[in-house]
């Protein structure tokens, strides 16, 4: 009996021990499906977040996905990626951790993380709202909403040897239509104030209306004198609105122009061409120097995320922009303006430089067209280039300045007949007199000795041809062209500056100062600047609430190191002067005396009585073109004192008659100016 009952015992045992077991199994089962259904709906959260569209997720409050909607409507197109760590699962509730990044304007990411919490509400699991906070950041109120602020960086200038702004920061007023309250007969009548063609904004206004477009349409903006010299029939235009700017304005329009460029609302071009940097309806250098160098300039903007009661929870401080340093004198700058007036409505440009440093002080173009033809034009530079043939010749022991040199008045070379300025001969002067009288068939008698890199070479020493077009700073400058010369035609030709040599008026400047300083320099032009090192960004609910930006030397003259950087817009390194190349002095002291005749008694004289004493020069005819008889080009180059300076007019009757007034006027306007100091170092 008790061996029974023991027996009983011990299967009623067994018995629970599997009863037990059993019940182990089904809940391990069920708990695993639990854990599987809150992690589909935490990825389902997710999947919200990243097609930043929440209607497909499973809310306790039916209202989240608008809330969501709203509360994201303010940071625009940004991207989010959302990635969601383990889910812990107690019951019918769990919780989970997303990080959540948003990438911004700019390439800036904004990083935070979003604690979530999950029910099972009648047999599916929905993500709850927090006890404090939102759903899409901890520290954003429920129903508030997210915003995007651009905090704008402080614009450096362009400055001028001594340190001021050539375009400082001036109040602009960009006169607009506004499509949403603007009329045709308002739009007409800003047709006829601002000089805008008959019936063109009518039409624009038309297509914004007819498309929906709320965008203000851009007409024209004005500088504070002639906006309030209008602003009396503006007011009287229903939907013209002109809302004030700052914008960098050198102190006329013409001033300057088109080397330091324009400043204004981005082309399609340009925020196509930024990569991510601009964005329509951003304002940023539209040419010239104000284009090349704007991200120098512009610094790099800053950027908020904010709540709309004004809480930061992302914050990057503004990287104010750096100043650019010119060698440009605004003495001689308008000086050379000035002068240039004289040409008319012919195309013409000037440069100066100074002697001692081979510093550009002064870039002019005589017309508003845009074209730079200063620094970037490609002309024969015609008897003006009879300098580096001189040069060569005297130090190729060619000839001497009292050498007999015959001037007919043509020559054959292979058949092709040359002719001297309006056909002009005399006999068998010296050499010095052929150059002071300019006379293109002594020049080409004599070319016959060279061999075929002499032109080239001497042209080189004195600058013409030589590689400074990097340490010059401006794009699309030229340095002249010299290629070898073939014997015959060609190596006649380019003797006298025809045929395939070509220069523009800065490096025959440079010429000019090569002779009056004893040795070549390279010119300089922008003399320094310093890309701003790129800014990081932090969530002001992480961190003290800024970014630590560091930023690069500010290379000016106003900065706060006196060091200067190089002409590189990247570089950021100090200012090396260029490095003197010596000439032949023999050959340096007689083209000072030739050149010094052609003023005195040659085809210069028009320069002869300048202010500010002696004027050396040489002038330059230079044929171009299938007219006949052919249009020429007038240049005149040389140097006074601490100026040396070239002058060309696209079309004229000759340098002496044309271009030497040119010269003459501008240093009569210089040397009078009251700042006319030696622009020395």
């Amino acid at each position: 009996m008790r061996t029974r009952t023991r027996v009983l015992t011990a299967l009623l045992v067994v018995a629970l021990l599997a009863a037990a077991g059993g019940g182990r199994w089904w809940w391990t089962r069920e708990d695993r499906a639990k854990d599987a259904a809150a992690t589909r709906a935490v990825a389902a959260y997710v999947a919200g977040w990243n097609h930043k569209d929440m209607t497909g997720v499973a809310f306790a409050q039916s209202s989240a996905a608008a809330d969501f909607a709203a509360a994201t409507k303010g940071l625009g197109s940004a991207t989010v990626t959302a990635t969601a760590g383990d889910v812990t699962r107690s019951a019918s509730q769990a919780t989970a951790r997303l990080t959540v990044r948003w990438s911004l304007p700019s390439g800036r990411t904004w990083e935070y993380a979003v604690p979530v919490a999950l029910s099972e509400q009648s047999g599916r699991w929905v993500i709850e709202p927090p006890a404090t906070g939102s759903l899409w950041h901890p520290e954003l109120a429920p129903g508030g909403t997210l915003t995007v602020k651009t905090l704008a960086a402080k614009r450096g200038d362009l400055l001028d040897r001594g340190g001021a702004a050539l375009m400082p920061m001036t109040s602009v007023y960009p006169v607009q239509l506004d499509p949403t309250r603007a009329t045709p007969e308002s739009a007409a009548g800003l047709e006829a104030l601002t000089g805008e063609a008959a019936g063109s904004l009518v039409a624009k206004l038309a297509a914004a209306k007819s498309s929906g477009s709320r965008a203000p349409i851009p007409v024209v903006t004005y500088r504070p004198a002639d906006f309030d010299a209008r602003r009396a029939r503006l007011d009287t235009l229903v939907g013209v609105i002109y809302p004030r700017q700052e914008a960098p304005l050198a102190a006329t329009r013409s001033f300057g122009q088109p080397l330091l460029g324009t400043y204004g609302p981005v082309t399609g071009e340009i925020v196509a061409a930024s990569k991510g940097r601009y964005a329509a309806g951003d304002r940023a250098g539209l040419s010239g120097l104000q284009r090349q160098y704007d991200s120098v300039l512009a610094g790099t903007p800053g950027l908020q995320v904010v709540t709309g009661t004004g809480t930061v929870l992302y914050d990057i401080k503004p990287v104010d922009g750096v100043d650019v340093v010119t060698t440009l004198a605004p003495a001689v700058q308008g000086a050379a303006e000035q002068a240039l007036t004289g040409a008319g409505a012919t195309p013409a440009a000037l440069v100066a430089l100074d002697v001692t440093s081979g510093e550009v002080l002064a870039v002019a173009n005589s017309t508003g067209d845009g074209l730079n033809r200063a620094l970037n034009g490609h002309y024969a530079p015609g008897s003006s280039f009879k300098v580096a043939t001189t040069y060569t010749y005297l130090t190729k022991g060619i000839t001497s300045l009292n050498a007999s040199v015959a001037c007919p008045a043509t020559v054959t070379v292979d058949g092709h007949s040359f002719r001297n300025f309006e056909g002009e001969e005399a006999g068998t002067p010296t050499f010095a007199q052929d150059f002071a009288m300019s006379c293109n068939t002594a020049f080409i008698g004599l070319s016959g000795a060279l061999a075929s890199g002499d032109l080239a070479s001497g042209a080189k020493a004195l600058g013409l041809g030589a590689d400074w077009a990097g340490r010059i700073g401006v794009d699309g400058t030229f340095v002249g062209s010299v290629p070898e010369t073939k014997a015959g035609t060609d190596q006649a030709a380019t003797s006298i500056g025809q045929g395939r040599v070509e220069a523009s008026p800065l490096a025959m400047a440079v010429v000019a100062g090569s002779v009056a300083r004893g040795n070549y320099l390279p010119p300089t032009l922008i003399k320094s600047s310093a890309r701003p090192a790129a800014a990081g960004g932090s969530s002001a609910s992480a961190s003290s609430g800024s970014a630590s930006p560091v930023a690069s030397p500010v290379a000016s003259p106003r900065s706060a190191t006196a060091s200067a950087g190089g002409p590189s817009a990247s570089s950021g390194a100090a200012y090396v002067p260029p490095t003197a190349s010596p000439l032949d002095a023999s050959a340096i002291e007689s083209l000072r005396t030739l050149m010094r005749s052609v003023v005195t008694d040659g085809t210069g004289t028009a320069a002869r009585d300048a202010t500010g004493g002696e004027v050396s020069g040489k002038t330059g005819t230079a044929e171009y073109g299938t007219d006949t008889p052919p249009r020429t080009r007038a240049w005149f180059i040389g140097f006074q004192g601490d100026l040396a300076f070239a002058v060309l007019v696209e079309d004229g009757r000759s340098g002496g008659s044309v271009a030497a007034p040119l010269a003459k006027a501008f240093l009569d306007a210089y040397r009078a100016a009251p700042t006319a100091a030696a622009p020395t170092n």
